[in-house]
């Protein structure tokens, strides 16, 4: 009789393979999630279906249903100076900055 060194090893099957492979697929899976979804971690300004306005003469904002106008006391951001994300430029410009009854821009006092 002949003997060899070798091992036979049977080859793994198609659903070992699958099985072996799910925890990766699931890692990167997750992986690829949080990328593509890593610029949305910041918080919006207003939600879905709404837009931001501004106190008329002071710093406070509050979001509106797109379909409405403004309530009383308050205005539409200017046009391109919008804030879209929460500490983004133009919210941190309106921190100290407000419109006027006349649609000036104008600066707002400390502590207001």
């Amino acid at each position: 009789m002949r003997t060899t060194g070798r091992v036979h090893r049977p080859s793994l099957s198609r659903v070992d393979r699958a099985t072996r492979s799910a925890p990766g697929f699931a890692l990167v899976c997750v992986t690829v999630a949080a990328i593509l979804t890593g610029c949305s971690m910041r918080e919006a300004t207003c939600g879905g279906g709404e837009y931001p306005v501004m106190t008329i003469g002071g710093t406070g904002s509050a979001c509106v249903p797109d379909d409405e106008e403004p309530p009383a006391g308050y205005t539409r951001y200017p046009e391109g100076k919008v804030p879209e994300h929460v500490g983004d430029e133009w919210d941190t410009y309106w921190q100290t900055r407000t419109v006027d009854k006349d649609g000036n821009i104008v600066e707002v006092p400390d502590g207001e």
